[in-house]
């Protein structure tokens, strides 16, 4: 597909695909809230079809890193840091598979046990937290076609948000554990927040990514 073009294009129609899956992973991290905000209005149907969206992002981000493994493997040679590039999708796609496991979860919790336990506002600002790392994340990515330096740059706002959801995990688990008696209930929430914090980390590993693509731009 790329035979006869010069590598510019070839990176910028790369950067391209990186930019699309990232987007998809904003989009999905949005849909957190809307899952969050529908268990808490006991809105089944809303629920159903924001864990839907969730779970069709992630095979659409699938399908594009698919898609651009296969054209790094057609132009060989022809960008000399394919393996960053993908490295990078990879990365990227590790996301959207946390925030796919999340929102499941979400889906399992009991309304009543978040009310009665005061934990609902804790864990609305961990989702809203991760949200804003995703966001942050595609504010990296997205300055690779712009300023490739910049990228380094926005990636400590990535590192700076990532602590922040440590310390807010850690906070949310202390009260999970000291205010939630229902095992059941207690291991979906500590699963839930977890897998946020985990997700952040893979951000962070994904901005790194970044950094090193940019390196080589």
């Amino acid at each position: 597909m790329f035979r006869g073009e010069d590598e510019v294009l070839v990176r910028r129609k790369t950067l391209t695909i990186l930019q699309d899956e990232v987007k998809l992973v904003v989009e999905a991290a949005r849909e957190l809230f809307s899952c969050y905000s529908a268990l808490l209005n006991n809105d089944a149907d809303t629920l159903k079809a924001s864990v839907e969206k969730i779970k069709n992002a992630e095979i659409s981000v699938e399908a594009l890193r698919r898609s651009l493994t296969r054209e790094l493997a057609e132009i060989g040679a022809m960008v000399m840091n394919r393996e960053d590039v993908l490295r990078t999708a990879y990365s990227i796609e590790s996301v959207v598979h946390f925030i796919n496991g999340i929102s499941f979860r979400i889906s399992q919790i009991s309304r009543e046990i978040l009310q009665s336990s005061k934990l609902s506002a804790e864990i609305k600002e961990l989702i809203d937290m991760a949200v804003g790392i995703v966001q942050r994340l595609s504010e990296v990515i997205r300055s690779l076609t712009i300023n490739p330096a910049q990228s380094i740059e926005l990636a400590g706002n990535v590192e700076k948000l990532e602590r922040q959801i440590d310390d807010k995990y850690r906070q949310i688990t202390v009260k999970v554990l000291n205010e939630v008696n229902s095992i059941k209930d207690l291991i979906i929430l500590m699963d839930v927040v977890e897998r946020i914090e985990n997700m952040s980390d893979a951000c962070l590993s994904a901005s790194d990514a970044v950094t090193i693509l940019s390196l080589g731009l």
